[in-house]
């Protein structure tokens, strides 16, 4: 299943680097199933940064076919991507516009990691434009599960294969081992 993503624009006081109290309204993207679930997460993740009062002024489902954030970056870049297909039956191209949402320092990199993550891309491809995003910051849906995920993916990766060893039926399994006898 394929994310939705929600632009909440949220409304609080922030202290400007010279230190000046300033109300200001901010949009941030959140993972969800619903509106109504966009609207408890932000509130959960704005809670965490704000420590006043903040007012959620709207919600709105996001046009990103994708988000890519990456590291060492610290802004969001929406870049709009062509497909280009031709169409058999018309004999014309055909052209499908998608959005993704690309972290990257600048506009060079933002069309960089464009470029690297439309690699596997088997279609032809034109990136006509990139803008930088308003959006302050992405919450990705988090289960819990993540974290179950990596430890069995560390403890599978630390277990040594073992060969194959003929069992002598005489002596005694240590205790909590169970032989299973070979089905014919």
């Amino acid at each position: 299943m394929s994310a939705t993503w929600y632009e909440c624009k949220v409304k609080y006081r922030k202290i400007n680097d010279s230190g000046v109290q300033k109300v200001t309204t901010e949009p941030y993207l959140v993972d969800a199933v619903s509106y109504t679930e966009a609207e408890t997460r932000i509130n959960e993740e704005m809670a965490a940064y704000v420590s006043e009062e903040f007012k959620i002024t709207n919600i709105k489902v996001a046009n990103f076919a994708e988000i890519h954030p990456f590291e060492n970056s610290d802004r969001w870049f929406k870049s709009k991507v062509s497909l280009i297909a031709y169409d058999e039956e018309s004999g014309k191209e055909r052209k499908t516009n998608l959005y993704l949402l690309v972290q990257a320092n600048d506009v060079k990199e933002a069309f960089d990691n464009t470029n690297s993550m439309m690699k596997g891309t088997t279609g032809d491809y034109t990136i006509p434009a990139i803008t930088e995003s308003p959006i302050m910051d992405v919450f990705p849906y988090f289960t819990g599960e993540e974290d179950q995920l990596e430890k069995f993916k560390t403890l599978r990766d630390s277990v040594q294969v073992v060969e194959e060893v003929e069992i002598d039926e005489n002596v005694p399994a240590a205790p909590g081992f169970i032989l299973k006898e070979e089905e014919e």
